[in-house]
């Protein structure tokens, strides 16, 4: 398939088969640009079998997976790593950052891909939020779904925003419009360096060579807004989310919700029983936020016995 731009989108790789994202890229895995959904879609594919999608949050791109990749593939699946719309190699559009479409680009990648079988979704962070919609619009298609320390959209997040109860800032600043992206822009590295050591508790997951590369992925006015728009459609997120599980809603593949001990821990599990009644809960030991590049092992253990 041949992937052209149009003017609504501004692309922050070539529309060709080998962009420039491929630091750390496994061996046996491969990355192409497809066009879904009226966007660029970069992702890293490798592996055969049935499908097993994995989506990053923010601030990261697929590269959030790669201590994961090469060993799930080598379990029998094809793993699919795509850059979420706006972020590293995938196109920065204006507007279609709502979690129920990106659920569509992601399918339609599946379909352009020739995986059209049952999959297995593991989301972290918002890329959970996007997984989570996956499994509400497309629940016969969902095989098993695995989500990594987040608080869902309508289901505990609204409850984490919220600073005056003591929430986290940051939901708030990163949903306003200009103000984040001329507060960041220049300041990346620096701001990462503050983020990560934060967020993670294991202080050596995310060295200065890492937060270099993750700081070039956002380096520019429209790789930040392309970021900072997924926090913009989260409120509505959470409207699409209630409003179906006030019409009856319920996941009923099986569903396994991870939480880091030094963040969500539990809270993810317990806030999903409303319309995931039989969801799976574990928490990391001494792990923050960022658990795939924290405690990759520990996460492996935990999902490769759920996916089996």
């Amino acid at each position: 398939m041949t992937s052209t731009t149009t003017p609504q989108i501004q692309s922050q790789a070539a529309a060709s088969s080998e962009p420039a994202f491929a630091a750390d890229l496994p061996e046996g895995f491969t990355q192409v640009v497809r066009e879904v959904n009226g966007t660029l879609i970069h992702t890293v594919v490798g592996g055969t079998g049935e499908p097993l999608v994995l989506l990053h949050g923010w601030p990261q791109t697929w590269r959030e997976w790669r201590y994961m990749l090469r060993p799930l593939a080598d379990l029998g699946y094809t793993v699919v790593a795509p850059d979420l719309r706006g972020t590293g190699g995938s196109a920065v559009t204006e507007a279609g950052y709502d979690k129920d479409n990106q659920a569509r680009d992601v399918h339609e990648l599946l379909q352009v891909l020739g995986l059209t079988g049952p999959v297995r979704i593991v989301g972290h962070d918002i890329g959970g939020m996007v997984a989570f919609s996956y499994a509400r619009l497309y629940p016969e298609q969902v095989r098993k779904l695995a989500l990594v320390d987040l608080a869902v959209p309508g289901y505990g997040l609204e409850e984490i925003m919220d600073p005056a109860s003591g929430g986290l800032f940051h939901f708030g600043l990163f949903m306003t419009h200009e103000a984040p992206e001329l507060l960041f822009q220049g300041n990346e590295k620096a701001f990462l360096t503050w983020w990560f050591a934060k967020m993670a508790a294991n202080s050596k997951a995310f060295p200065p060579e890492e937060i270099d590369t993750i700081a070039a992925s956002l380096s520019g006015p429209d790789a930040l807004r392309g970021g900072f728009e997924h926090y913009r459609t989260m409120l509505q997120d959470g409207r699409d989310n209630r409003a179906w599980g006030e019409a009856g809603g319920v996941l009923t593949m099986p569903v396994l919700a991870v939480g880091g001990e030094h963040s969500v821990g539990g809270y993810l599990a317990q806030t999903l029983r409303p319309v995931v009644p039989a969801v799976q809960e574990s928490v990391i030991a001494g792990s923050g936020h960022y658990i795939p590049d924290e405690l990759p092992e520990a996460l492996l253990s935990v999902l490769v016995p759920f996916l089996a």
